[in-house]
């Protein structure tokens, strides 16, 4: 009877699975289908950004000191993300909100930069119907920029959070995941650098 009720529990065990682990396993998931979403926008890109019906392309549309301030924008947010885990693991609420200040207010002008560059570009006739170049420009760039928005949205919300529940398993683990999502846009952001603006600059 000991032997049964001891088997009954050992497999009680290995059926049990923590919540945070199958959150942290659904994030990795949602990460994985962006890699591919992102991997089949660069593919379209590289392959449509000749076709520019004639018009401009990247030499001559690209601002690039506006970009070079978007790459430090997200770069140095990327680097507070980062420090704002370090605040979380030393178990400094008050470290953790503050450098998650700073990061969405370092992504909230990446975005502002972002979408003054989409104005100028359409102030001056390029915009997503011009031409298969445009087309594929805007959808890569746009989607980025609406991950980083989406991203900025998730922050705010988990400091509101995070001030109402305070450091947690799960706040913490959210904390964890926000900062993979947002040092992976970071790595996207590079990727969009070289292949659009720097080749296309070329």
């Amino acid at each position: 009877m000991a032997q049964a009720t001891a088997h009954h529990s050992h497999d009680h065990d290995h059926g049990h699975h923590d919540p945070q682990e199958l959150k942290m396993l659904g994030f990795w998931i949602f990460l994985v289908t962006d890699v591919i979403l992102f991997s089949t926008l660069f593919a379209t890109f590289v392959v449509l950004r000749n076709n520019t019906a004639g018009g401009p392309g990247g030499a001559e549309l690209f601002n690039m000191t506006g970009v070079i301030i978007e790459t430090f924008l997200l770069l140095t947010s990327s680097f507070t993300s980062g420090l704002a885990v370090l605040a979380m693991n030393k178990g400094s609420m008050k470290g953790l909100i503050n450098w998650l200040i700073v990061t969405a207010i370092l992504g909230l002008g990446f975005i502002g930069f972002e979408v003054y560059e989409f104005v100028e570009l359409v102030h001056e006739g390029a915009n997503f119907g011009t031409s298969a170049f445009l087309s594929a420009f805007f959808t890569l760039v746009g989607t980025h920029g609406l991950h980083v928005s989406l991203g900025l949205v998730w922050m705010i919300g988990l400091m509101f959070q995070l001030k109402k529940r305070g450091l947690t398993p799960e706040t913490k683990g959210k904390v964890s995941a926000l900062s993979l999502y947002w040092h992976f846009l970071d790595a996207v952001w590079i990727f969009l650098l070289t292949v659009v603006y720097l080749m296309g600059v070329m």
